[in-house]
């Protein structure tokens, strides 16, 4: 455990394989919050050792999402804060990784292997949660110094491999988790360097994370099992273990991991389906942490104040697309005007091909939308009037039925023809006076006008709100193709 006076330092160390997922999302912002809740540092690193598996323009894709979110990092590739460089392949250059590999080779700690694949192919596999890996049966250890150089002077390809113990336990301790003893005979002695000499994941991770003072590490809970390898890899070059908070999984509504075919499991597809990044922090910070209230929204700063990493569950976080729509809506409705009409614009024009008032419809919408792309089929009917029964005229509450709805749409339309003020104010008071002639109640006159102008059971706005967007010509052709309609039924 860290002293108290030791700085925090945390570091996200994502690989540009593609779009980030919501997993590795949470662990930046988690990582993000121990360090600020603190005064602590968070660092970027970016890890790209795994050339197999890189993708072009997902660095980009970090950087851009980090920006988004808020999670501005105090140093990084393109923040230098003197642990330089960020970048796992060019502190692979400076030939950091190998040096350390070396120095557990002459611990006895580590050791070449020259096996080829057929070899290796020959070895027994174990399965180990749900795969299948080889255990390689140290063949290696036990070259002399002259085969070992005889091998290398000949050019013969090695990785190197951690010497781990058949005997005994390791022990290390998680926050979360407690303290966590496995046996030795379960470590595989696991590559450190691979055959194109680039270092492994595993090897480069506490190379890293030591030179670069990392105080705390933080990690999706997959990473529980390796562990123990983590650990002895600190205790061989006698460095001082980092505080491990290991995360809960993330799961589908189907309690199965999230994965792409969810639709939603990357930040990036979440921003497509019209949710704000705001909403998408605030949402991911409560998969795994509650505060101590019943709270649930809250602004990236009050989530720096309030977030205590004792307080993550150890249980599985179900990412529920539901919640994150509610969440989303109250964000919107909490969103400044101008702030929204410029999300909202977009949706609306592509919705909208005529004449109208956005502003005004993007007023009507705006308390009423979960996420933006709900625009399209909200606003749809000021396009053009859709096809609609004429039960919809039959509402209990209202005491309307289709014959109701034919007299008052009938004595309406003469009305309309008259009135010159298609304003909202205009519209409403003249229907209040008919209303109030008619000796009515509101409802009884209003829901069928707003059904002959939407052809909806659902609209954003009232009747008379409609009207002023639709303007005089097309609420009368509306009308009077309801009055047909109702005729006809």
């Amino acid at each position: 455990m860290k002293e108290a006076v030791v700085k925090i330092r945390t570091r996200y160390a994502p690989s540009p394989t593609g779009k980030m997922h919501v997993g590795n999302l949470r662990s930046a912002l988690y990582e993000f919050l121990i360090a600020k809740h603190e005064g602590g540092s968070f660092m970027l690193r970016i890890e790209d050792t795994d050339q197999e598996r890189f993708v072009e323009g997902a660095t980009e894709i970090i950087y851009r999402t980090l920006e988004k979110t808020g999670l501005k990092h105090d140093e990084g590739p393109d923040k230098d804060g003197g642990y330089g460089p960020y970048v796992q392949s060019e502190r692979m250059k400076t030939g950091i990784y190998m040096k350390y590999a070396k120095e557990l080779i002459d611990k006895g700690e580590a050791y070449y292997c020259f096996c080829g694949k057929e070899r290796l192919a020959s070895l027994k596999t174990e399965v180990v949660e749900g795969k299948e890996i080889t255990i390689y049966d140290k063949h290696c250890l036990s070259l002399s110094q002259e085969e070992i150089q005889a091998n290398l002077a000949a050019g013969k390809p090695f990785v190197i491999r951690q010497n781990n113990p058949g005997e005994g336990t390791t022990t290390f301790h998680d926050e979360l988790y407690g303290d966590i003893t496995v046996e030795n005979a379960e470590l595989d002695d696991m590559i450190l360097i691979k055959s194109d000499g680039y270092p492994t994941y595993n090897f480069a991770n506490v190379v890293d994370d030591h030179t670069m003072n990392i105080t705390h590490v933080v990690r999706g809970n997959e990473y529980l099992s390796s562990s123990p390898k983590y650990v002895r890899l600190y205790d061989a070059f006698g460095w001082e273990i980092p505080v491990y908070v290991h995360l809960p999984l993330i799961t589908d509504e189907n309690h199965k991991k999230l994965s792409k075919r969810s639709g939603h499991s990357s930040f990036e597809d979440l921003i497509e389906q019209g949710f704000t990044a705001e909403a998408v922090i605030n949402y991911i910070a409560l998969l795994g942490w509650s505060p101590e209230d019943n709270r649930e929204i809250f602004t990236l700063e009050e989530l720096i104040r309030e977030f205590d990493y004792h307080r993550i569950s150890k249980s599985p976080a179900v990412f529920d697309i539901v919640k994150l729509r509610w969440m989303n809506s109250e964000y919107i409705k909490a969103m400044d005007f101008e702030v929204f009409y410029r999300m909202a614009e977009p949706y609306l024009k592509k919705a909208l091909t005529k004449s109208f008032d956005l502003r005004k419809i993007a007023a009507m919408v705006k308390t009423r939308i979960e996420v933006f792309p709900d625009i399209l089929e909200m606003v749809s009917f000021f396009e053009e009037l859709p096809e609609y029964d004429t039960a919809m005229y039959t509402h209990k509450k209202m005491k309307t039925d289709t014959a109701s709805s034919l007299e008052v749409l009938s004595e309406v339309l003469p009305l309309l023809e008259k009135q010159e003020d298609y304003s909202n104010d205009g519209l409403y008071q003249m229907l209040v006076q008919y209303v109030e002639e008619k000796g009515c109640k509101n409802g009884y006159v209003m829901w069928p006008i707003r059904t002959a102008v939407s052809g909806r059971q659902m609209t954003p706005a009232g009747a008379t709100e409609i009207m002023e967007i639709l303007g005089r010509d097309e609420t009368l052709r509306r009308i009077r193709k309801g009055i047909e309609m109702l005729k006809n039924a």
